[in-house]
């Protein structure tokens, strides 16, 4: 991973915009729908974007902000940004972030384009539903991993939740009114690797990756695969599937004979 994804609060705050032209108008149009305050070179701020074509004038400048301790994103120049500002898709308080490290903007505007086809509008409606029920979830499922289970189950494709197709407003509160109790479905999954590269998982090994509990596996299982999982699954070595996995779901990872 060449960057750690973060999304930054911005409302209100100073942010170092230097050049002229359309891409300094479109960056500064990003920034005041973050809500960010848009300042010059000689003010205090902690980051900055750079919007000058000439090389020799915007590099003199990235120096000097660099210097001062501040964070440069700068367009069309990968290799001097400090950040880089991913494709956005805007389903409020939804935001996917779509980035390249800076490779290629356009490559990020398409995948942008065919994601937002597949999304829902009323998305963000969901999100806030959720956000609007966290406390009677803990009151249904006091504990921690059951919750998460019980919300992985919901939105699962075809679920109650599942946030590609459309829902009604009172989806979440009829899913919570439900008696049955998604998150008790304990099993073991086995799943036969062919490979060590990751890019070569079955879509069905990589959707399980991304949803276990717990990750067993053979003691010369690579890290590259074990880091599909999700990041706060146990991962336990063994040389044998478990025969008291535990709860939720478990994976056993070995070789494809």
């Amino acid at each position: 991973m060449h960057s750690l994804p973060l999304f930054l609060r911005l409302n209100d705050r100073p942010v170092i915009l230097v050049g002229e032209g359309e891409a300094a108008k479109a960056k500064a149009r990003l920034l005041k729908r973050a809500g960010a305050r848009i300042v010059g070179e000689a003010d205090e701020a902690r980051l900055a974007i750079v919007a000058i074509d000439d090389e020799v004038e915007a590099l003199a400048v990235i120096d000097r902000l660099k210097a001062r301790g501040v964070l440069v994103n700068t367009v069309d120049r990968p290799d001097h940004c400090d950040f880089t500002l991913p494709a956005i898709i805007d389903r409020d308080p939804v935001l996917i972030a779509i980035g390249t490290g800076g490779a290629s903007a356009g490559l990020a505007k398409t995948i942008r384009q065919r994601l937002e086809d597949l999304l829902p509008p009323a998305l963000g409606a969901l999100a806030e539903a959720l956000g609007q029920a966290r406390a009677a979830m803990k009151v249904r499922w006091p504990g921690a991993a059951k919750r998460r289970r019980a919300i992985d189950a919901a939105m699962g494709e075809g679920g109650p939740l599942d946030p590609f197709v459309p829902h009604a407003p009172d989806a979440v509160e009829n899913w919570l009114a439900d008696d049955a109790d998604p998150s008790a479905q304990d099993k073991l999954e086995t799943i036969a690797l062919l490979s060590s590269d990751p890019d070569e998982l079955t879509l069905r090994a990589a959707r399980l990756l991304g949803l276990a509990d717990t990750v067993y596996h053979l003691p010369d299982i690579p890290a590259v695969i074990l880091d599909r999982a999700r990041a706060d699954a146990a991962r336990i070595p063994c040389s044998a599937p478990p025969t008291d996995p535990g709860p939720g779901l478990s994976l056993f990872l070995r070789w494809s004979a």
